[in-house]
């Protein structure tokens, strides 16, 4: 579906207050490490050093920071188990669970069009300066 067939009148227009809710939820799903850490979680509940290892790049502190922001906002669960050293495991709550549907579909998009935007980087990044910088308004370059 193309933008020109959305049913605008059906999207309410946003307030003060409730785009700055929305945009922290988004700004929280949609940071670096919480779509991983989501799609990582859809097979099942994974053991901290478990995530590390699975998400690549990932710091333990950015891990445990990701990680308590999701649990904050009721996507993730943590459970501690009493042993020694303490197993603590992670595991998306239902709430988490209904996010896979669109972060997966996104993760899909992004793997189908990524030769399509890689080309459209290497056109954009050779063609000279657009106009728009020169206060003329914006200009549609022919590519």
């Amino acid at each position: 579906m193309s933008p020109s067939h959305i049913d605008r009148s059906e999207i309410p227009k946003p307030s003060e207050p409730a785009c700055e809710a929305t945009r922290e939820i988004l700004d929280r799903i949609a940071d670096k490490w919480s779509l991983y850490i989501i799609a990582t979680l859809r097979s099942g509940t994974r053991r901290f050093n478990e995530l590390r290892r699975e998400v690549e790049g990932i710091s333990q502190r950015m891990l445990t920071l990701t990680l308590r922001g999701l649990e904050r906002d009721g996507l993730v669960t943590r459970t501690i188990f009493p042993t020694i050293p303490p197993r603590v495991d992670y595991e998306l709550t239902e709430l988490g669970g209904t996010l896979l549907e669109p972060v997966m579909a996104l993760v899909a998009w992004a793997e189908k069009n990524k030769p399509a935007i890689a080309e459209a980087q290497k056109r954009f990044d050779k063609a000279p300066e657009p106009l728009q910088a020169s206060g003329l308004g914006t200009v549609h370059r022919q590519l």
